[in-house]
């Protein structure tokens, strides 16, 4: 118990006067030991797809999504005072209303994607493939736009949800489709520390990975100093994601792989059978046909 508390207070510490400490983290802090330069087409993080990036053991990756929101001047404090640097997925219309916070995350170093316009209820899989891509673009053209045109380009499907026709579209405009491979869960309610013992659990089995936190989150925000504290203290190493050029190095899923997020997304109903003459969801619009076209 007294070393949960240690991490929480170091971390805590860390956090204070997050904008001053900025570029003076000694070797305490616990910085970026590398980066990755990802660009597409690729689709990475084992929760939905088979593959992800090639990361060592005990490396990680910070994504957060759905921001910008009240919450995330916190978070970005707690990164800095730790020279530790995340990849923003932002939706549009938050990072519309909020430009002077996605031009901090431009300024400090992060890296800022999409993650669609509105965030659909029901994801971009039971939309229209129109509809969905309309998402996708006008998202993109949001952030890009709050951003000052520095927008990375990256994308994560809200809820995971994709559809074969839109992956091949964002495979032929080459960008990066994000998963992740372990998830804070933090969408339910939890105290920070219940958020850290959660998370750290699940990083010391799988040995890293993409990890999947939501900065609109106040329970993710208070937890932050205390996980990059955590992350420190038990010999992991923060890895940054930066645009590239060209796909980067992957790792396969291992034998007898299947899709969490699909599972999930069953359980919600997104993935139960459509209605009788609803649009389909892998298919380009134009594509389709009435139902009982031909007997017409």
């Amino acid at each position: 118990m007294w070393v949960k508390k240690a991490l929480i207070a170091l971390g805590l510490l860390s956090a204070l006067g997050g904008a001053a400490r900025a570029g003076a983290c000694g070797p305490q802090a616990l910085g970026v030991s590398r980066t990755i330069a990802v660009g597409g087409p690729v689709h990475v993080g084992l929760k939905t797809y088979p593959q992800t990036l090639e990361l060592k053991d005990h490396e990680v990756v910070l994504t957060f999504d759905d921001g910008p929101a009240a919450t995330t001047a916190r978070v970005l404090d707690a990164l800095e005072a730790q020279c530790a640097k995340a990849t923003f997925f932002l939706i549009g219309r938050n990072a519309a209303a909020m430009p002077a916070v996605v031009r901090r995350e431009i300024a400090d170093g992060d890296t800022v994607g999409s993650h669609s316009y509105s965030h659909p209820g029901d994801t971009l899989r039971r939309l229209p493939f129109a509809a969905g891509l309309a998402e996708i673009d006008k998202g993109a053209a949001a952030v890009d736009k709050a951003a000052g045109g520095k927008e990375s380009k990256l994308f994560r499907f809200p809820g995971f949800g994709d559809s074969s026709a839109l992956l091949a579209t964002l495979d032929q405009k080459k960008v990066p489709v994000f998963g992740a491979d372990v998830w804070a869960s933090d969408w339910n309610a939890m105290t920070p520390q219940e958020e850290l013992d959660l998370l750290m659990g699940r990083l010391r089995r799988s040995g890293g990975g993409i990890i999947l936190l939501h900065d609109t989150k106040k329970q993710t925000a208070d937890m932050i100093p205390a996980l990059l504290a955590a992350l420190k203290a038990e010999g992991f190493q923060l890895v940054h994601v930066v645009p590239g050029d060209a796909p980067p190095a992957l790792k396969q899923a291992p034998a007898g792989w299947t899709s969490e997020t699909d599972a999930t997304l069953r359980k919600m109903g997104i993935e139960g059978p459509r209605k009788a003459g609803a649009p389909r969801m892998d298919v380009p619009l134009q594509e389709q046909r009435e139902p009982n076209a031909d007997k017409k």
